[in-house]
């Protein structure tokens, strides 16, 4: 590797730290990227397999022209609502984890890893191992596997052990540890403030069994963690408050020297609040790199971001020995996975080829079967379950739409489930908010509500304002007078706005498959079977009645 890293300019080198995003599937983005010869370039969900083929087979290609040293390719392969719908689309984390079936969970973990590396990927920042303490926290929400570290760490082996069997680097995040906050670091930094006790009873301990399992890569991320930093700088000051990404302390000696992980260091999104808010640009970039991360990732102005890490080696604040080791590190996980001794037809088949591996009959059978074994039943304290036309014929929806900060992600819609009870003799209608549902007019109220985790939302909580139309409205509630079933499509807290309504279930994501399981287990063709990974009650014993 140091053959190799010494063949390259300092500039290159320095581009060789970058991972650029690209969120378009054009030749012309492709380009613009490949003009900076970056390490890796990192692909979010797209709708056309045509052209995200055609993007990524001319990013390769703009690679091999270059420097020569091969390209790499991320994503956030995270399920739910973070895929691309020419793939097969499996059940969130949180969703995978209410299955409670560690073989279901390795084989959708083998589905992944199948197909993204059919679509050229060698890098998924996947698994999220953050702990959903916080239940306000909107940025861990479905994203994690629950709230028990031991439930984290069993899911998140399976997971890592498949998808790295399968020649794709998983990556650990977010490091030191998220959920706690229920803050979103992509706003601003954020704190893990668990006691070191505490810290290594949880996440110490599910981080480091997976870097004994030999997980590649971690995710480095905007979190302070005060404790570790106290303890050995008791006088930090604003310094304990200091983003995981530009610490140290918290890479070199807690990460790398007490929990002994050698592989990659990638920091999380250089762009977030969470860095963005802590210190300005010119110090940001270097200090990326010098405290530790091997790997910067994203920018909005690449050029003048390389720019100001030469810059900082220029003027000491980025040393030639951090420089050294991140770019022997990036290219060793390269060699690691074999992309230097790989032609680029062997790692993008045709695109013929590679429509016959995504969406196989196996995959989509077994993917169907996680959606259906997700869907938790919280409570039915009215006994409404299961729906009957003759007693529950005319059904008001309330429904949110909901939305997603990922720029390729499927537009949600609520039809596969409407279709099936309309199909089922229920007379199903919009709700208006001019005409309120009546005990006349209405014998079910169906709130199809629930956002799956997206940045930048702030904290979890029913809109009533916006479901019922207006302020005035959001006052009024109709649980005492019609029957009401409140079904979440994301996060599983909404009771916690909601504590009187009799009748909840989880369902995590609004997959179609989802949808259509769900319709099966409201009118009792399916059990459910979903086991919640999280206190669905906050801990309020209120919601429970």
């Amino acid at each position: 590797m140091e053959n190799t890293r010494d063949a390259l300019s300092v500039e290159a080198q320095i581009a060789q730290l970058f991972v650029l995003s690209a969120r378009h599937d054009t030749l012309a983005e492709v380009d613009d990227l490949s003009t900076h010869a970056p390490g890796g370039i990192h692909r979010f969900p797209a709708h056309d397999l045509d052209a995200a083929w055609a993007a990524t087979r001319h990013a390769l290609d703009r690679a091999l022209d270059g420097t020569g040293v091969p390209l790499i390719l991320s994503g956030d392969i995270e399920g739910g609502t973070i895929s691309s719908p020419f793939t097969t689309a499996i059940p969130n984390q949180m969703g995978i984890a209410a299955c409670d079936d560690l073989a279901l969970s390795a084989d959708l973990a083998r589905i992944v890893a199948h197909e993204s590396r059919a679509l050229g990927y060698n890098w998924s920042f996947t698994p999220v191992v953050d702990i959903n303490h916080a239940f306000r926290s909107a940025i861990v929400g479905t994203r994690s596997y629950g709230s028990d570290p031991q439930r984290i760490i069993d899911h998140a082996r399976a997971y890592v052990h498949a998808l790295q069997a399968d020649g794709i680097a998983a990556c650990a995040k977010h490091w030191p540890g998220d959920g706690i906050d229920d803050r979103d670091q992509h706003m601003t930094t954020t704190v893990n403030d668990l006691s070191m006790a505490e810290w290594e009873e949880s996440f110490g301990r599910i981080f480091g069994t997976l870097i004994d399992d030999g997980v590649m890569t971690v995710m480095s991320a905007h979190i302070a963690l005060p404790a570790y930093v106290r303890s050995r700088w008791p006088d930090a000051g604003r310094t304990a408050f200091q983003p995981a990404s530009v610490s140290r302390l918290l890479n070199e000696e807690l990460l790398r020297g007490q929990l002994g992980f050698q592989g990659l260091i990638v920091s999380d999104a250089t762009v977030m609040g969470g860095l963005t808010s802590w210190m300005d640009r010119a110090e940001a970039v270097p200090a990326v790199i010098e405290n530790g991360c091997d790997v910067f990732l994203f920018s909005r102005d690449p050029g003048e971001d390389m720019a100001l890490m030469l810059r900082g080696l220029r003027e000491g604040r980025l040393s030639e020995r951090r420089l050294h080791e991140a770019v022997t590190r990036t290219l060793t996980l390269k060699a690691k996975l074999g992309l230097h001794r790989m032609t680029n037809d062997e790692r993008l088949a045709p695109v013929e080829r590679v429509r016959e591996i995504l969406r196989r009959p196996d995959h989509l059978a077994i993917a169907a079967d996680a959606a259906g074994r997700s869907i938790t039943l919280v409570k039915d304290r009215q006994q409404l379950l299961p729906l009957d036309p003759t007693k529950h014929k005319r059904i008001a929806v309330i429904a949110d739409e909901g939305s997603s900060f990922f720029s390729g992600a499927p537009e949600r819609s609520f039809d596969p489930l409407r279709g099936a009870l309309e199909a089922r003799g229920f007379a199903v209608r919009a709700f208006d908010p001019a005409a309120m549902p009546t005990p006349d007019d209405t014998d079910l109220v169906l709130y199809l509500i629930g956002q799956e985790t997206t940045p930048a939302l702030g904290h979890i909580f029913l809109d009533f304002a916006k479901l019922h139309g207006s302020p005035r409205n959001a006052m009024i509630q109709f649980n005492r007078e019609i029957p009401t079933l409140l079904l979440s499509f994301g996060q599983p807290y909404y009771l916690y706005d909601a504590p009187h309504v009799a009748t909840y279930i989880n369902a995590y994501a609004s997959l179609p498959d989802v949808q259509t399981a769900l319709a099966e287990r409201l009118l009792g063709d399916a059990p459910f079977a979903g086991v919640s990974p999280v206190d669905a009650f906050c801990g309020k014993e209120q919601l429970t009645w």
